[in-house]
């Protein structure tokens, strides 16, 4: 049997690389989130990662999906492995969690080593829906944004590839992490699934009884000199439809942390930042609250998940229009990877730019979204849509 692994990678030199059998909690119906809780409570102390599928979202906001599920993926899953270890350029700072031994550092030594070379993916991917049915369901939205029902709502779209064999998983992320380069970029290597994760966006991150969300909403394209780069920024930054998209999901993540912040506490502490990483240039805006010692990360979840800049505003609204127009199960794609730290605090991503393996039915997902607003035009959503997910696809491919 495979090792369990969580290698968490910031791109800066700095990591956490977890490893080895311990305690796990499956989430896979829609009757347990307490016992997510209980089991949190239960290995109190110890490092937990966890990944949340956007799916939990029938759990937590009384939903169902009739879409059909291809990744397969548990709703949650929490594991408390047997060791956890800093990284430092690539190698081991200090052991946090469990002792040190030669066979320990010779795993983790030979799982960075696989970052020399990475081999192309050689999958054939292809597009659920067809551009024509893409545009369709845009105008429908919108339509919908006319008559009220909602204000924005992000739709996404699934590429796929059937009959995938990978044989060294741990090469399709470093590729995939040599494409992207994102702050909150992540590997997952659990009995039936790989994730090959590449996320600039944090979700929400604990600190003390501090609260911070960082949705991303606006997205633009790399220069191809340093000049356009600076121009592309500044377009970005003034451009109405990027704001107004941003803007309404500060609004939504600032009504959802009120709902558990003490009173007052809700701030927002950065509007409209411009954030530029290996193959985009993103509106980033910061949203922070205080709350109380008796609040759990359970708590947390009811009020904030699944995350605003994945499902539009208001929520509710949205997410029933998303099960409506989509045609699959977005599964752990918009939900999120992260990990509680032994004291309480915990850093959670938003699992976008990311691939999902289920290794059972050699199912290989990649989907990608795009937020929808009375101003967007349905040609220009369909080629942002296919700027985020080519630049993946042919660059894994490559």
């Amino acid at each position: 049997m495979k090792t369990p692994i969580a290698y968490l990678n910031e791109n800066d030199g700095t990591g956490i690389f977890a490893f080895g059998e311990g305690p796990r909690f499956v989430l896979n119906s829609n009757e347990e989130l307490e016992e997510m809780q209980s089991f949190i409570n239960a290995h109190k102390g110890r490092y937990l990662f966890t990944t949340l599928s956007y799916d939990l979202k029938s759990t937590i906001q009384g939903l169902s999906s009739k879409n059909k599920d291809n990744q397969e993926f548990p709703l949650a899953t929490i594991w408390a492995p047997e060791s956890v270890v800093s990284i430092q350029h690539d190698s081991i700072k200090e052991f946090l969690f469990g002792s040190s031994s030669a066979q320990k550092i010779k795993f983790v030594n030979s799982f960075f080593l696989t970052k020399l070379n990475p081999s192309p993916l050689n999958a054939n991917f292809q597009a659920r829906l067809s551009k024509k049915d893409y545009l369709q369901h845009i105008e429908q939205l919108k339509y919908e944004i006319q008559m009220g029902t909602i204000y924005e709502v992000n739709f996404c779209q699934e590429f796929y590839a059937e009959n995938v064999q990978i044989e060294h998983p741990a090469e399709v992320y470093f590729k995939l992490n040599e494409i992207t380069q994102a702050p909150f970029s992540c590997y997952i290597s659990m009995p039936d699934f790989e994730v090959f994760c590449g996320s600039p966006e944090r979700f929400i991150k604990k600190q003390s009884n501090k609260l911070i969300s960082q949705p991303i909403k606006g997205t633009s394209k790399r220069g191809k000199s340093k000049q356009e780069d600076v121009g592309l920024k500044s377009i970005l930054l003034n451009d109405p439809k990027e704001r107004a998209e941003n803007v309404m999901i500060v609004d939504l993540v600032r009504n959802d942390l009120s709902r558990i912040a003490k009173k007052n506490s809700v701030s927002v502490d950065e509007l409209f930042g411009i954030y530029t990483f290996e193959t985009v240039h993103q509106m980033i805006s910061t949203i922070s609250c205080e709350i109380e010692d008796s609040i759990t990360f359970t708590d947390i979840l009811k009020a904030t998940f699944p995350m605003g800049s994945m499902t539009g505003a208001p929520k509710h609204s949205a997410m029933q229009l998303i099960e409506k127009h989509e045609d699959f199960q977005r599964g752990l794609y918009s939900g999120s990877i992260g990990y509680i730290a032994p004291n309480g605090d915990f850093d959670f991503n938003v699992v976008i730019r990311s691939l999902i393996y289920n290794t059972k039915n050699k199912y290989l997902s990649c989907p990608v979204g795009g937020a929808i607003t009375i101003q967007s035009k349905p040609e220009a959503e369909y080629d942002e849509c296919n700027t985020k997910v080519q630049s993946i696809l042919q660059g894994m491919n490559a």
